[in-house]
């Protein structure tokens, strides 16, 4: 199973790295949710399922131009994984940014079904 799960975040983290929201819905349950690490409840902004998803990819009024992850690792802790990780890129007012986060992540039939992201604050 840890290859396969090893298989599902490479596949997961490439199609990230692209921004290639049908390659990382192809890794997500039907039921997936994201809660990303800004939004005003103590949750943040939650996207729910792989439509909510692609409509956060396809929003280019919010995205980070030219976001690069690097040193990413995934860390199991029993049924749960945590993957940390660094981002640069370009934010969506136009100033260059540099910061490691962690995300919670946890799979369902194979498939990633929750990401919980935090990052650095500036």
């Amino acid at each position: 199973m840890a290859d396969a799960i090893d298989d599902l975040f490479r596949r997961f983290g490439k199609a990230f790295n692209k921004a290639d929201a049908e390659e990382i819905a192809a890794c997500v349950t039907d039921d997936f949710e994201w809660r990303l690490n800004a939004g005003g409840a103590p949750s943040g902004r939650v996207l729910k399922g792989k439509e909510g998803l692609r409509a956060h990819f396809a929003d280019k009024s919010t995205a980070h131009r030219e976001a690069r992850y690097s040193e990413a690792r995934i860390h199991r802790a029993g049924d749960k994984l945590f993957g940390t990780f660094r981002v640069t890129g370009i934010d969506h007012a136009g100033k260059p940014f540099d910061r490691y986060g962690i995300d919670l992540y946890e799979v369902k039939d194979g498939k990633i079904s929750l990401k919980d992201s935090y990052l650095k604050a500036e």
